[in-house]
C-alpha cells in the first residue's frame, strides 16, 4: 500500500502544512537501482585521535568539492574524554551539510577489558552515533562499525556507504579478523548457491531477486500450497523450486538432498504470526509460530551444518524481528520465536567459524511495507511507519540489501551480529 503521507509531504502544500503542525517530514530515501548504484559526491574522510588501523579503511572514494555524500569519522584512537571531544571537533562542522540520503559512519574500536577510560570512550560513540542519527534528517543515516583491521572492513563499507543501506540506521556493527576471499564485487556469489526459505512471496521472493542480481543460484523454498508461485519465480531468476514444509522432522535431510553439491548461502526468512494477547492465546497458536519461526531454524541448521551441506566459506542469515528484541503487545509467541534466533545466532556464530568456516548472522526487520502491514488498522499502521527516525516504513529491498550484504564473500568478518533494518526505530535499543 503507497505511503499518501510520504507523498504528500513531498509537495510544496505538503511541506508546508506539515511544517506549521510540527508533523514529520521524511525524505523519499534513495535506494540502489541499475540507475543509481551508488551516490553522486565523494566521502569526506576525517580522524578523531590518532587511528589504530592498520591500513586503509575500506574502498577508496573520490573525493568531491560539493556536499559530501557521505563522512567516514575514524574513531578508532579514542581512548578518553579529550578523544571524544575531538569526534564534536570533526563531525560539528560537517553535519549539516551531508547531502540529502547521505551517510555518515563512525568507526570504533573494540572495547579493551582492562582499560576502563578506553572502554568508556569507545561505548559513549554508541550513544553519540544513535543520537545523532535520531536528529540528523533528511533520510541520512548514522552507524557505528567497531574493528581493529582495516582489512576486514572493505565489505561492510561498501554496503553502509550505498544506497543499499537506506533503511540501515544507529546500528552498531562488529566486524571482528579478515578472511581471505576472492571477490568479484559486480557479481560477488556467482558459482554459489543460495537457499531461500518462505522464498516465493514477499521479502523472501525479495531476497531471492537480490541474491541472484549478484550472481547466485537461488533455491526458492515455500510449502506446497506455495509451489506455484515459488517455481514463477524460480524460472524467472534462472534457478530452482523446493516445495517442502520446513517444519517437517526429515527437512533438513530433503534439503540436502535436494542439494548433492552443497549449499553456500541459507536464509531462514520463512516466518508466520498468530497474534494475541497471552490470556487468549491457545496452545496451538503458540505451538505453530515456535515450530516455524524457531524450532525449523534449529533443525534444519544443524542438519545442513552435521551433513556438510554448508561448504566452507558459507553463510547463514536468519530472520529475526524488532518485535523480538523490543517485545510487542500480542505477540508473546512472535517475539518469543525472534528472540529465540537472535540467541541461536549469538551461540552458533563463533563455533560455527570455527568447525565449519561458516558465518552465522540475522536479521531483525522493522516496519516493512507488505501485505501484511498493509492489513494493519490504518491509525496503527501509520505509527509503525513514522516511529523511525528516518518517518517511514521500509521496504522488502532493504532487508534484502542486507541480507545480501551478510552474504557476501568478502563478509567473512561480520560474524554473530544482529542488524535491525527499522530505519533506527524507536523501539528497543
Amino acid at each position: 500500500m503507497a505511503d499518501r503521507y510520504l507523498s504528500f509531504t513531498g509537495t510544496a502544500p505538503g511541506r508546508f502544512l506539515t511544517r506549521r503542525l510540527g508533523l514529520p517530514q521524511p525524505t523519499v530515501l534513495r535506494r540502489w537501482s541499475e540507475e543509481f548504484p551508488g551516490f553522486r559526491g565523494g566521502v569526506l574522510h576525517l580522524t578523531a585521535g590518532k587511528s589504530e588501523l592498520s591500513g586503509p579503511a575500506g574502498p577508496a572514494f573520490e573525493a568531491s568539492s560539493d556536499a559530501p555524500a557521505a563522512v567516514l569519522l575514524d574513531a578508532t584512537g579514542v581512548r578518553d574524554i579529550e578523544g571524544l571531544a575531538e569526534v564534536h571537533a570533526a563531525l560539528h562542522p560537517v553535519v549539516r551539510s551531508v547531502a540529502e540520503s547521505g551517510r555518515v559512519v563512525v568507526l570504533g574500536a573494540p572495547l579493551d577489558p582492562v582499560d576502563h577510560h578506553q572502554a568508556a570512550a569507545q561505548q559513549a560513540l554508541e550513544g553519540f552515533t544513535r543520537s545523532l542519527g535520531k536528529e540528523i534528517g533528511r533520510g541520512r543515516t548514522v552507524n557505528l562499525v567497531r574493528l581493529s583491521d582495516a582489512a576486514a572492513a572493505e565489505s561492510t563499507l561498501r554496503f553502509l556507504l550505498s544506497p543499499k543501506s537506506a533503511y540501515v540506521s544507529g546500528q552498531v556493527i562488529e566486524v571482528g579478523e579478515a578472511q581471505e576471499a576472492d571477490v568479484d564485487w559486480s557479481l560477488p556469489l556467482a558459482g554459489r548457491t543460495a537457499l531461500v526459505t518462505g522464498g516465493a512471496r514477499g521479502i523472501g521472493a525479495a531476497v531471492a531477486e537480490t541474491l541472484a542480481r549478484d550472481g547466485a543460484r537461488v533455491v526458492v523454498l515455500d510449502v506446497p500450497g506455495a509451489s506455484a508461485d515459488a517455481e514463477q519465480l524460480a524460472a524467472r531468476l534462472g534457478g530452482s523450486a523446493l516445495a517442502l514444509d520446513i517444519t517437517a522432522a526429515d527437512a533438513g535431510a530433503r534439503i540436502a538432498q535436494a542439494l548433492p553439491e552443497g549449499l553456500d548461502v541459507l536464509v531462514h526468512n520463512a516466518g508466520i504470526t498468530r497474534d494475541r494477547r497471552l490470556v487468549n492465546m491457545p496452545a496451538e497458536r503458540w505451538s505453530s509460530v515456535l515450530e516455524v519461526n524457531l524450532a525449523s531454524v534449529l533443525r534444519t541448521t544443524d542438519a545442513l551444518l552435521e551433513t556438510g551441506t554448508l561448504r566452507r566459506g558459507g553463510r547463514i542469515v536468519a530472520t529475526a524481528s524488532i518485535a523480538g528484541l523490543a517485545g510487542n503487545a500480542g505477540q508473546t509467541n512472535y517475539g518469543a520465536s525472534k528472540a529465540g534466533v537472535v540467541g541461536l545466532v549469538r551461540s552458533l556464530a563463533p563455533r560455527a567459524l570455527a568447525e565449519h568456516g561458516v558465518t552465522v548472522n540475522a536479521v531483525a526487520p522493522g516496519f516493512i511495507e507488505t501485505k501484511m502491514t498493509a492489513a494493519i488498522p490504518l491509525f496503527i499502521r501509520e505509527a509503525g511507519r513514522r516511529m523511525n527516525s528516518l518517518g517511514q516504513g521500509g521496504l522488502p529491498a532493504d532487508v534484502a540489501e542486507t541480507t545480501a550484504w551478510l552474504a557476501h564473500p568478502a563478509s567473512g568478518a561480520v560474524n554473530g551480529q544482529v542488524v535491525r533494518v527499522c530505519g533506527q526505530s524507536l523501539l528497543g535499543a
